[in-house]
């Protein structure tokens, strides 16, 4: 068994030619096993085709979607006047299972214009295989109510939950601090420090980091307690 993961950068990679997806710095996963050839997209948006070639060049075979949560930026809709491509393009274009917390489900059905039924729902601790590679779901609250991240091996696909420099915003509908401090404190920090973050956008000068690094350098990881950290958030 051999890990496959392909960090693709939205402008470079794929949506070469959509200048408001270069501007928004999204990154898609491909996360896979080499031995039997296959993979899932983590948050594949803004050029589905694009990702779907991709795929293809590197001869392997799209059994699923993973969903970190359901802003359009990472799953398609309409978003401030743009209307990106997304889950319905894919659904569209190559039917797959699309593997979500059950948290945010209403809320991608919202923005994709998808069926309940379209989905896979799953909580905090599920496991699915992909090949050979075993993937753990870690249900990581705060910047949405049923954002998640995903751990192989010793990778793990944090989308907005955690960046190099910072972490998700919560300010925003559905946002809740609280339990953005308890996502970064009791699930993420506990991982082990040899885990590699591979975040949803590419804000930092560097594109992936070790979580022993971030405990060092990124000040999210940093606070002391739940009361300071509310007093950051202007909480």
């Amino acid at each position: 068994m051999a890990l496959y993961l392909r960090q693709l950068l939205a402008g470079r990679d794929f949506a070469l030619n959509q200048d408001v997806a270069a501007q928004m710095a999204n990154f898609v996963y491909l996360v896979g096993d080499t031995d039997t050839g296959k993979c899932m997209a983590v948050d594949p948006a803004w050029d589905v085709k694009g990702i779907l070639d991709f795929i293809d060049r590197e001869g392997m075979e799209l059994e699923g979607a993973l969903i970190t949560h359901y802003h359009q930026d990472h799953v398609g809709g309409s978003m401030f006047g743009w209307n990106i491509a997304g889950l319905s393009d894919l659904m569209a274009l190559r039917p797959v299972r699309l593997h979500a917390n059950s948290n945010e489900i209403d809320g991608l059905v919202k923005v994709t214009g998808l069926s309940k039924t379209d989905f896979v729902p799953h909580s905090g601790g599920d496991e699915e295989q992909i090949g050979n590679v075993k993937m753990k779901f870690l249900h990581t609250p705060g910047h949405t109510p049923g954002s998640q991240c995903f751990l192989a091996e010793s990778a793990l696909v944090s989308g907005d939950t955690l960046f190099i420099n910072g972490c998700g915003r919560v300010d925003l509908p559905g946002s809740d601090p609280e339990q953005m401090y308890y996502s970064l404190t009791r699930v993420l920090a506990k991982l082990p420090d040899n885990t590699i973050v591979y975040p949803g956008h590419n804000y930092a000068s560097k594109p992936s980091s070790s979580l022993e690094e971030l405990k060092r350098e990124n000040y999210y990881l940093r606070i002391p307690s739940l009361d300071a950290w509310l007093g950051l958030m202007n909480r």
